[in-house]
């Protein structure tokens, strides 16, 4: 497949015209022409997104207090879609448009459900850059092998890319951080020599935004082989919730239970690998190497399993019951969980 430098010359897109020799059995991809148009627009409404995060920031620790990544306008009014652990508690915020120009930005949402972010630039974004919303699609018609474009924005000393890829799977996905979509979309081969792949845009063949990117991962298939490549949020998650988003800074569905916990799930066994400072699971004394075997009595042995049923209460800050083997012993452990967005700190405009 092919990454290449952004949009310059009509030889540019016979390239990625020349990557797309295998299609999926149904699908109907536009004519060479029509492809070509759709894919420049949608290229065109792509920036790249700076934020500096205060030292003393919860995310910090994790994500550092200086993140780059990419987003997309969905919007008229210059509404950007991205990543949303990209603007976690940020304390300042940047757009970089495909001329060069930076902007300040604000905060306009974070979803913790699905992980998307909105941003607003403050100034104009369509003023001299030629940039128009991108069309949101769906993933839903997409089939295994189907090739689509994703890009990553410019930064002072980038000019991101545009790479061609294939659509690999479309499975659920259970992050360690307390996370679970039950479709997310995975590609190969990945994006590459850029670290720019947080809130990458992925297009179908007509140009409509279908995911945004979130993760490198090893395994794209999820069969247990050597396949890297990226997951992407399915762009279907943001329909409904895209109007409350605006409104509240962010969805209902975000306000659930946190215990401060990173785990992985191998064999039926779901061990805890970190533990967040000062939160609720530090507090009850869960450690780094904890196995947990049940939650509220029920027995969990996936992610998803323990998420769902962490998240299977009214209200964020109730308490949870949970079956730990710590060392030789099985412990019962009762924990007063939090609403994790309350333990974050806002960003300017939220």
């Amino acid at each position: 497949m092919h990454s290449l430098r952004r949009w310059t010359h009509p030889f540019v897109a016979a390239v990625l015209l020349a990557a797309l020799p295998a299609q999926a059995a149904s699908a109907q991809p536009p004519n060479a022409q029509e492809m070509i148009a759709a894919m420049a627009r949608a290229n065109a409404a792509v920036v790249g997104v700076r934020v500096m995060v205060d030292e003393e920031a919860r995310s910090a620790e994790t994500l550092g207090q200086h993140r780059r990544g990419s987003g997309v306008m969905i919007a008229p009014d210059g509404l950007i879609l991205t990543i949303g652990y990209l603007m976690l508690e940020a304390e300042q915020i940047e757009i970089v448009t495909q001329d060069n120009k930076i902007l300040p930005a604000r905060a306009v949402a974070y979803d913790l459900a699905t992980g998307f972010g909105l941003l607003r630039p403050l100034l104009p974004l369509r003023a001299g850059s030629g940039v128009g919303a991108a069309v949101l699609g769906s993933s839903q018609p997409l089939q295994a092998g189907e090739a689509l474009m994703a890009v990553t924005g410019p930064q002072a000393s980038d000019d991101g890319e545009v790479s061609m890829t294939r659509l690999v799977s479309k499975r659920a996905f259970s992050g360690s951080w307390e996370y679970h979509i039950d479709t997310a979309l995975f590609t190969s081969p990945p994006l590459l020599g850029n670290a720019n792949h947080s809130g990458a845009p992925l297009f179908n063949q007509k140009g409509e935004l279908v995911g945004i990117g979130s993760l490198l991962v090893s395994d794209a298939s999820g069969q247990n082989q050597r396949l890297p490549g990226n997951m992407f949020v399915p762009v279907d998650l943001l329909h409904p919730i895209l109007a409350e988003m605006q409104r509240s800074g962010t969805s209902a569905q975000s306000r659930r239970p946190w215990l401060g916990l990173n785990s992985s799930d191998q064999g039926g066994r779901i061990q805890i690998v970190r533990v967040s400072r000062d939160s609720p699971a530090e507090l009850a004394g869960l450690e780094a190497g904890d196995v947990v075997l049940a939650v509220d009595g029920s027995k969990v042995a996936t992610l998803a399993d323990f998420y769902k049923k962490l998240w299977d209460r009214a209200a964020p800050d109730a308490e949870v019951s949970l079956t730990v083997l710590q060392g030789a012993d099985v412990k019962t452990i009762v924990l007063k969980a939090q609403d994790r967005l309350q333990t974050l700190k806002k960003p300017s405009g939220i």
